[in-house]
């Protein structure tokens, strides 16, 4: 247990090797401790495929990371999708995993399509970063669900677009546009942004502009819901938690592999979600 638990929290099967025979005098090879991780194989594939139907997940956030794993004697990059939803309690779960071969509108189907086997409703509002393929599958996937584009990743998107020169200011009044919690003091102010910036930055009012509905779907929520439903950082601290064991590894041997390990991260990573306090607010505030 000891060995399976030091594999988990990032330590190389060569280091438990090495630990486990300072610490109790017995060799231990680094194949032997591969064969031991195998005995986590049906307590992962049990946790992935546990029932969805026992409560409603209003809100749910997913993302992709991409890792690098041995196929046909080639070193390939797969796509990790990670979906964590918010439950009725307001305490979030991981309540998906998956490995595949890119990041794509099918693959993403494909996801979801397992989450709704397992019991999983429509949620009010799914929310993600831009992949087409990934917005794309949500009206498909979902029937009645919204898509909140996150609006830390379209700022960066417009801060990328900006000019060096007077960056400061033009900055300042695209946060302004999102200081707000009513969509129609959001809305003009967005036309108040465009109006002075369209002749000199075109890209970036466009960009504004193509982008600005989907990220404000959060407003229609209790307002002392925003900050936590208007972007994925919450879920991008995951992802942080999963590539930094990750990257011990480095290149897995194959695919079940993968799954064996992150599976078992993320198992121990949900365990630990929310445990003293709800990551929503109890009391929903109206607008």
């Amino acid at each position: 247990l000891s060995m399976l638990e030091m594999v988990i929290n990032g330590v190389s099967t060569r280091k438990v090797g090495k630990i486990v025979e300072e610490l109790c005098g017995k060799s231990v090879s680094k194949s032997f401790v591969s064969n031991l991780t195998k005995k986590l194989d049906p307590i992962v594939k049990e946790w992935l495929n546990r029932p969805l139907n026992v409560t409603y997940y209003p809100y749910i956030y997913a993302d992709a990371m991409y890792i690098k794993v041995r196929e046909d004697n080639k070193v390939v990059s797969k796509a990790v999708y990670i979906v964590v939803g918010v439950n009725k309690q307001n305490k979030r779960e991981i309540i998906g995993m998956e490995i595949s071969h890119v990041e794509s509108k099918d693959a993403w189907l494909k996801v979801f399509e397992n989450l709704k086997s397992r019991g999983l409703q429509s949620p009010k509002l799914l929310i993600s970063d831009a992949h087409a393929g990934l917005k794309a599958s949500v009206p498909e996937a979902f029937i009645g669900t919204s898509w909140q584009r996150c609006t830390f990743h379209l700022k960066k998107d417009l801060i990328e677009k900006m000019p060096k020169k007077n960056v400061k200011e033009i900055k300042h009044e695209m946060n302004l546009i999102y200081e707000t919690v009513d969509p129609d003091v959001a809305r003009k102010r967005k036309d108040q942004f465009i109006e002075k910036y369209e002749d000199k930055h075109p890209k970036v009012c466009r960009c504004l502009e193509d982008g600005f509905e989907d990220s404000i779907q959060y407003m229609s929520e209790p307002t002392n819901y925003h900050v936590h439903l208007r972007t994925t950082n919450n879920l991008e601290r995951i992802n942080q938690e999963v590539r930094r064991r990750e990257q011990v590894i480095r290149i897995f041997p194959n695919t079940q592999s993968a799954v064996r390990l992150i599976g078992a991260v993320l198992m121990d990573v949900d365990e630990n979600l929310d445990l003293k306090r709800r990551y929503l607010p109890k009391k929903k505030i109206s607008n």
